[in-house]
């Protein structure tokens, strides 16, 4: 068995879903924590900034994106995580891209998961940074995709990972009309790290809103990530904060094709993911509680005469970022997809 034998670089070390990354990665058999990037806390100690982390990180500190050029330079195996926000991502891993072509990429911005430059700039309102290799990266989820010839990943947005493991079974087997209602609340840590008045506790607490309600940012990748044949969805997507820290519940509204048994969908469900170990399929509605903290998801299915409800539960730090990203690098390096992610983790939290 490989024993931490993979040289790690986390960028956008100080925000929530590097957090996430480390945490998992320093328990992780094969990957040895190199550098977590910070150009805003270079040289502060890591656990002052995620007291969790003190036990596994001891006194290690913040990397500057100047001290990693050596490792960059190196020709040897590299596992790289990018965690910026969108719009800082794309020209910095273009440089590494060239700098350091033997290395292995998994991105969790935005900048690579739309198809064409244009689509960017319309969604995000400004000009994408290096499209000359937004088709280098391969974007999906790993429970969905088969084997990718590539060394560079773009992970979807955390509604996008929740919406579309509840939605592609449906679109792959043909068996929904393509007049789609999704409606998904998430936690607080969804937002990020920043406060704002969306996520301070005392305006969340005991409270739940929609907003962006049919345009919101992830609702082209889920139209990506579930088209069939070429042709995408009619999807409304309504986004909702909710008053909790962590996880994403989505629950989708569609007409069957035909009327179809409970019995067939979960099987074919059950067909779709049966090669990832992360996905739990059945007719009870899942609870948030029993995937927070996990790499997991769970769906749920409900049907009466052609109408099917379908329902997802995932944490949206670790399912909808940290831990795909790691289940897609296990991938990249040959590595069981498994490897690092299955934990025991608190109950009732």
């Amino acid at each position: 068995m490989q024993r931490k034998n993979i040289p790690t670089i986390v960028l956008g070390g100080s925000g929530y879903v590097a957090s996430e990354l480390v945490g998992l990665l320093m328990g992780h058999p094969s990957f040895r924590v190199e550098h977590v990037v910070s150009t805003s806390h270079a040289g502060e100690r890591i656990s002052d900034h995620f007291p969790h982390l003190a036990g596994p990180i001891e006194d290690r500190v913040f990397s500057s994106k100047e001290e990693i050029q050596e490792r960059l330079s190196d020709k040897r195996q590299l596992a790289l995580f990018s965690a910026l926000p969108h719009g800082e991502t794309a020209s910095l891993l273009a440089g590494i891209m060239d700098q350091s072509p033997s290395a292995k990429i998994v991105d969790v911005s935005a900048d690579f998961r739309l198809r064409t430059a244009d689509e960017y700039q319309r969604i995000y309102g400004h000009t994408h940074p290096s499209p000359e290799k937004i088709n280098q990266f391969y974007f999906g989820l790993p429970d969905l995709s088969p084997a990718v010839d590539t060394n560079y990943i773009s992970h979807p947005g955390c509604f996008s990972t929740g919406v579309s493991l509840a939605l592609a079974p449906l679109t792959a087997y043909g068996l929904i009309h393509p007049r789609v209602s999704v409606s998904s609340v998430t936690g607080s840590t969804g937002a990020g790290k920043n406060p704002g008045a969306g996520t301070h506790h005392p305006h969340r607490q005991s409270s739940m809103w929609a907003y962006q309600p049919l345009v919101h940012r992830h609702l082209p990748e889920i139209e990506l990530l579930t088209a069939r044949g070429g042709e995408s969805l009619n999807i409304s997507f309504v986004p909702h904060s909710g008053p909790f820290s962590r996880g994403i519940h989505s629950t989708v509204f569609a007409q069957l094709q035909d009327v179809t048994s409970i019995e067939t969908l979960i099987s074919l469900y059950q067909r779709q993911y049966e090669r990832s170990s992360f996905v739990k399929v059945g007719p009870e509605m899942p609870r948030l509680k029993d995937v927070v903290g996990t790499n997991r998801c769970h769906i749920g299915i409900a049907v009466q005469g052609d109408q099917v409800i379908v329902t997802s539960v995932i944490d949206n730090l670790v399912k909808g970022a940290a831990g795909g990203a790691i289940q897609w690098m296990n991938r990249l390096f040959g590595i069981a997809e498994e490897e690092g992610l299955h934990y025991a983790v608190p109950g009732w939290i």
